[in-house]
């Protein structure tokens, strides 16, 4: 199928910003959970990366908000989303993510077989840890002695290499159970992680395997469009054949149309191809793991030059905090605290204008207050490595 409309990097990088609130802020008011619904997820396996990706997007809020919005209102829910990685995600969509999700064909398990849990096993398991967590908050231990007995010692055999050490075997499969809606975070106990089970209203499943996919891959294009399968699959962690099937069918669907991307062939949602006339415009501070730079695509262009070497890990992105210029990356950062005071330093890979320099000062303050400290500027190298 041939395609009349043409989207430039400059126009797709436009439309991005303003679709994750990167163009504008949402406003006062505006629902946490719609924000995070907007990003199809925020990344949390360091809540305070989470809290900045929320708060530098939204006018007003703190980290108080989103630990607000996740242990109080329970607007937010903090499990496995995409790639297996702990998000934010809003409770009132769990349902689409759950099935979704749990329709993501698995790949190749990365231990040896005697080490691997059995499909079966696999089923047991997220079963057990729902008839664990219902109405409990435990701590991992005692979900892991749950886990054994109600479904035996091969479970609890500790047979899976992790972090130079070795996990029982049922936590092979701890993110199939956030998707599968059987397990969520609670709040810490002390310095200890609890889990839970989501509520009721929040866990049941009301879509289509096939349905809840379309809508999973145009929320996804709505926000990160245009993009190709395979960056789909990159973005998920699936199976590139798997999503070049899926974007076939929905194409034949007339669920999305196809349009050349930097002269290349790329995807949209049928009838959504209007893009803003010129480049993104302004100074952004990312944090760890963004969900504008872990889905923008091409790499090449979202980090362009020495960015490309500077703010990647092995072309991965998130390890560093970033700064947009533009909405490109145009630098690194690191925060530093110190009780109620934190350093901010920042690393521009290319002199910045007068007007860039005090829009940095402006988002330098805005995450001071996020993080509820009186934040100070350095400009000047960034000498800590990736995640310090």
């Amino acid at each position: 199928m041939t395609t009349n409309v043409s989207i430039t990097w400059d126009a797709a990088g436009a439309r991005r910003a303003e679709r994750q609130f990167l163009a504008g802020p949402a406003g006062t008011g505006v629902p946490l959970a719609e924000v995070a619904g907007a990003m199809l997820g925020v990344h949390a396996q360091v809540l305070s990366a989470a809290e900045l990706s929320l708060g530098m997007r939204t006018d007003g809020v703190t980290r108080a908000d989103v630990r607000s919005a996740l242990w109080g209102d329970r607007s937010l829910v903090k499990t496995y989303g995409p790639r297996g990685t702990v998000h934010l995600l809003p409770a009132g969509e769990l349902p689409l993510f759950s099935a979704a999700l749990t329709a993501v064909p698995a790949g190749p398990s990365p231990f040896p077989p005697d080490v691997r849990l059995t499909e079966e096993q696999a089923d047991q398991v997220v079963t057990a840890i729902g008839e664990a967590l219902d109405g409990r908050f435990l701590t991992l231990d005692e979900l892991s002695e749950e886990v054994v007995a109600r479904t035996g010692p091969w479970a609890g055999a500790r047979v899976m290499p992790a972090f130079q050490d070795l996990w029982p075997r049922w936590r092979q499969v701890m993110h199939r159970a956030g998707w599968a809606g059987t397990l969520c975070f609670g709040p810490d106990r002390g310095r200890k992680a609890t889990y839970t089970r989501p509520a009721a209203g929040n866990r049941k499943v009301g879509r289509r395997e096939g349905d809840a996919l379309s809508v999973f891959v145009r929320r996804y294009l709505h926000a990160y469009g245009p993009a190709t399968p395979a960056h789909f699959a990159r973005w998920l962690a699936a199976p590139p054949g798997w999503a070049t099937a899926l974007f076939a069918e929905l194409a034949a669907a007339g669920r999305i149309e196809e349009v050349r991307f930097e002269g290349t062939p790329a995807w949209v949602v049928a009838g959504d191809t209007d893009f803003p006339d010129g480049p993104a415009r302004g100074v952004r501070l990312l944090p760890y793991f963004d969900a504008y730079v872990i889905a923008g695509q091409p790499r090449e262009r979202l980090f362009p030059g020495a960015a490309y070497q500077r703010a990647l890990g092995g072309g991965q992105a998130g390890n560093y905090p970033v700064l947009l210029v533009d909405g490109v990356v145009a630098g690194v950062w690191h925060q530093r605290r110190r009780g109620r005071r934190t350093t901010v330093t920042v690393e521009p890979l290319a002199p910045l204008t007068a007007r860039q320099e005090r829009e940095l000062g402006e988002q330098v303050e805005r995450v001071g207050e996020v993080l509820e400290a009186t934040a100070e500027l350095v400009v000047g190298e960034v000498a800590v490595g990736p995640h310090a």
